[in-house]
């Protein structure tokens, strides 16, 4: 039999692969190198709102292999030197290029924050750089915009090792740092102007090895805040200076926080009111903490040069229950030094670290290559999954963070005092490269939406606000179907994502406009409690597949 039209073969092919569906068990992703090098190791890393990252290490480990623009050199009070060299950058993930920016103060071990206007504000350091309050304005690829330091304010304590957190009005609270066992708030003000003791920091702070640093900071859904240092945790009241509660110790006898770094993330936050013993205005909270090291392992590989393994479980504490227990699992591996990043489909990444040892200088061995995703839902025992492994070590001063385009951006690890490019078997890594999780991969391409509008002012979402989101599908799946989802973008350092933050918002009708272009209706979070304001990534998931993210602000 012959077809006189011979598109129809074109025709039909085109259906069979619309319409093709992938039922074969999850991939494990891949990896692209972005750059051998970027010129300076990856310590800290921000993403702005204009798909800008901002990158930096310390002063503290000496010139690095980028020069700063200009034949430009600058005096280093820490020491007095000349320097003409770059500690950090500007990498653009449209173009994949890097811009060198300049320090004025050692930022090493540092924090921060991104403030409602989508500005970088960065908090304390080491050295000179210990109470300094530095800012970073986001600018059009036509200015060049730079880092610029306060003078005449800086932070009340000494800030090295400290996390931040957004509030519900637009202030971030900076808590803890080495032997500063204090809590202090910014932008500042004649009511404000001071920083406020916390007992529970000095009681969880271990002789000789700390374990308190970098303190766990989650904003819970009633306005307190989730601090966990070591192995303990509480809700705190920092406008009263009250605890509120103190959880139970977390179990396994194991220290999660500085130097036995672990990490931690505040699962997503379900706005619906369906959910049983929740509503969109008070969502359930469940904190994750997974990895660290036992007792006295920074004094065994700092001192003794032996590494104990790390710990190889996660503990789950829904907060918001009335008698909260933690629920444990085990990795498929023990891991100091995770990173641990909220996906746009509600699962976790953790990624980089090392399997035996603590962070500090040369105490870790045996770095973990391979990413695991954990699947928030699954039941207990089918929620592990360990993904295709990278070949670089990314262990003590490395980060990594997401992309609105659905990547994990992943660069640094520098174990010495400076950086040093001929040490075995680690040596300091300049390089940055990607992870790919599954939903990038081809077989899922017909399953990914595409935003095309989504119908809001000024690109501006109101507390409590209905608006609608029109994306392309080529192939709908009507279960598990649509949802819509935010993610802040974390400040990452040392292990911990300050501010990651992941909202499920709830959904109303969606409409079928045309073959593949589909319109959905959702409802924006109810309190500054739920999603502190700020700049947002909007992602339509669709079966577990995100689109790409667009940048929203919530206020």
């Amino acid at each position: 039999m012959a077809f006189k039209n011979p598109s129809f073969f074109f025709h039909l092919a085109l259906l069979l692969c619309l319409f093709k569906v992938s039922w074969s068990k999850l991939s494990g992703g891949h990896w692209v190198l972005l750059h051998s090098s970027i010129g300076i190791s990856a310590m800290h890393m921000q993403l702005l709102k204009n798909d800008k990252v901002i990158i930096f290490d310390g002063l503290e480990v000496g010139p690095s292999n980028l020069s700063l623009p200009n034949r430009r050199c600058v005096r280093r009070t820490l020491n007095d030197k000349i320097d003409c060299t770059a500690h950090s950058v500007s990498y653009d993930i449209i173009s994949n290029t890097v811009r060198p920016l300049t320090l004025h103060t050692n930022t090493w071990c540092s924090s921060g924050f991104v403030n409602p206007d989508g500005t970088l504000i960065q908090t304390g350091g080491y050295g000179d750089g210990i109470r300094k309050i530095r800012i970073f304005t986001p600018c059009q690829d036509n200015v060049v915009c730079d880092w610029a330091e306060l003078v005449s304010l800086n932070l009340t304590d000494r800030r090295w090792y400290a996390t931040n957190q957004v509030l519900p009005d637009g202030r971030a609270i900076v808590v803890g740092g080495r032997q500063s066992f204090s809590y202090e708030f910014f932008p500042k003000n004649s009511r404000n102007d001071m920083s406020y003791f916390l007992r529970f920091l000095w009681e969880t702070m271990d002789p000789y090895e700390e374990n308190n640093l970098y303190p766990f900071l989650h904003l819970l859904p009633d306005g307190n805040l989730f601090i966990f240092a070591n192995n303990r945790s509480i809700s705190f009241d920092y406008r009263r200076n009250l605890v509120v509660k103190e959880f139970p110790i977390i179990p396994g006898g194991c220290k999660r926080s500085y130097p036995s770094t672990g990490s931690s993330v505040l699962l997503p936050l379900i706005l619906t009111r369906t959910r049983v013993g929740s509503s969109a205005d008070f969502p359930e909270a469940e904190v994750m903490v997974c990895g660290g090291s036992p007792p006295g392992a920074y004094v065994k590989s700092n001192k003794e040069r032996i590494f104990l393994q790390a710990a190889r479980s996660c503990g789950r504490l829904k907060v918001t229950d009335p008698n909260p227990e933690w629920v444990m699992e085990d990795m498929p591996m023990p891991r100091v030094m995770p990173d641990m990043i909220l996906l746009p489909t509600g699962d976790v990444i953790i990624i980089n670290g090392a399997g035996n040892g603590t962070a500090g200088w040369n105490d870790a061995v045996n770095p973990v290559l391979n990413p695991v995703l954990y699947r928030t839902r699954n039941p207990p025992g089918r929620r592990f999954v360990v993904l295709n492994p990278t070949t670089i070590p990314r262990m003590y001063h490395s980060s990594a963070l997401l992309l609105p385009n659905g990547q994990i951006l992943v660069g640094g690890s520098n174990p010495h005092r400076t950086y040093n490019f001929t040490a075995r078997p680690y040596h300091t890594e300049l390089s940055l490269e990607a992870y790919h999780p599954y939903y990038l991969e081809p077989q899922y391409s017909n399953m990914r939406p595409s935003i095309l509008t989504v119908e809001l002012s000024m690109q501006t979402l109101s507390y409590g606000q209905m608006f609608s989101v029109t994306f392309v599908l080529p192939l709908y799946r009507p279960n598990p179907g649509i949802s819509v989802g935010l993610v802040t973008p974390s400040f990452t350092t040392h292990s911990f994502g300050m501010n990651q933050r992941m909202l499920v918002l709830e959904v109303g009708r969606l409409e079928h406009l045309s073959i593949f272009a589909y319109k959905v209706s959702a409802q924006g979070p109810s309190t500054s409690t739920v999603a502190p304001p700020g700049y947002y990534m909007l992602f339509v998931v669709h079966s577990g597949v995100p689109s790409e993210g667009v940048w929203i602000k919530v206020q």
